[in-house]
């Protein structure tokens, strides 16, 4: 046993076998209950980043796992301990919530969310949090290195919730071990037993197109879609060079796609006749050195070189049509001569 927590403050250590080019890993837990006077309807989701790892079944509080990975990690150390203590714990936790709500006359129904979870950085140091809301808005906060709930907003419910459960040390002390100890070392499971599926590249692909809100403005569209990690870069570069952030550029957050990967877009404002030329630049992991290069014409030319080539195009069959009246007119003239010679 003693080895094992060895190896976990050595996991731990900042720096060592850290990854210069990863970035902070999240595994968090999503809980919301709504409450009414004579029940309590309850979901919860696990998340590694955007991946379900896995769901409370609300008929019977039992653990439905997305992956059969992460039923593997689930199934050692502290894990399933806490996962056969599950239905206890949800027990207590409505039997308290109710008795809190009656203290400070809490209007039913009602809706309490909680985000608890931990932050994993590249170095291989931690930090829990967990967030508790009542209503759609903060209410209070776990402070994890000082051991200390923290109010959000002044109310009677997050006072009364704040002190409490600050004067309870041992779900203080049980809190500090399941964000600080046991929420990191579960996430470097769940890597470890789903690298194959958490690890993988997918190539994005990207499109570019345009939208014309108003004939003074268009809109360059570059949409980028079914890559996974998800670090990215989308760029749009005007003649060569990079366009700077500004008021023009618009980048959407990255989105989960529902096969695991990631999208977004990268919106570029232009006026149609700058005679500029636009390209979409995108690098990921998957890509290696390379880059991909979606190029955007500039357009707005074209009904001038269209006017160009039909009045080119209208002028040689206007001298075509000459040459061949001249030549009719010709065969005409020598045939009405000869009829003429004949004739004398």
């Amino acid at each position: 046993m003693q080895s094992c927590h060895l190896f976990l403050f050595l996991l731990l250590l900042p720096g060592m076998w850290a990854d210069p080019q990863a970035e902070p890993q999240f595994l968090q837990l999503l809980h919301t209950s709504v409450f009414t006077i004579s029940s309590a309807d309850l979901s919860m989701v696990t998340l590694l980043e955007d991946v379900a790892i896995l769901a409370l079944d609300p008929g019977n509080w039992s653990i439905h796992f997305h992956w059969p990975w992460a039923s593997q990690a689930t199934a050692e150390g502290d894990a399933e301990k806490i996962k056969s203590h599950l239905k206890f714990f949800l027990r207590n936790f409505i039997q308290y919530v109710h008795k809190t709500a009656q203290q400070v006359q809490l209007d039913y129904p009602f809706v309490i969310q909680i985000r608890a979870g931990c932050v994993l950085h590249p170095n291989n140091t931690s930090r829990g949090f967990m967030d508790v809301g009542e209503g759609g808005r903060d209410l209070i906060v776990f402070n994890v290195e000082r051991q200390h709930w923290e109010p959000q907003r002044p109310s009677p419910l997050a006072e009364l919730i704040s002190y409490g459960l600050t004067s309870k040390k041992s779900i203080s002390l049980l809190l500090v071990h399941l964000l600080s100890i046991f929420c990191p070392s579960y996430m470097l499971t769940l890597c470890n037993y789903g690298r194959a599926d958490l690890e993988r590249q997918e190539t994005p692909l990207a499109t570019v197109f345009v939208r014309t809100p108003s004939p003074a403005q268009l809109l360059l569209v570059c949409r980028v879609t079914g890559f996974y990690p998800r670090s990215i870069s989308v760029a749009w570069l005007r003649d060569g060079k990079e366009v700077p952030p500004g008021p023009a550029l618009n980048t959407t957050a990255i989105l989960p796609n529902a096969d695991l990967t990631y999208q977004l877009r990268s919106v570029l404002a232009v006026f149609p006749h700058d005679r500029h030329s636009y390209a979409c630049r995108v690098r990921h992991r998957s890509l290696g050195t390379r880059s991909l290069l979606i190029p955007w014409e500039n357009l707005s030319t074209a009904p001038t070189i269209s006017i160009i080539i039909i009045t080119v195009l209208l002028l040689v069959a206007i001298a075509f049509g000459g040459v061949v009246w001249w030549w009719k007119c010709r065969k005409c003239a020598e045939a009405t001569w000869e009829t003429q010679e004949f004739t004398i």
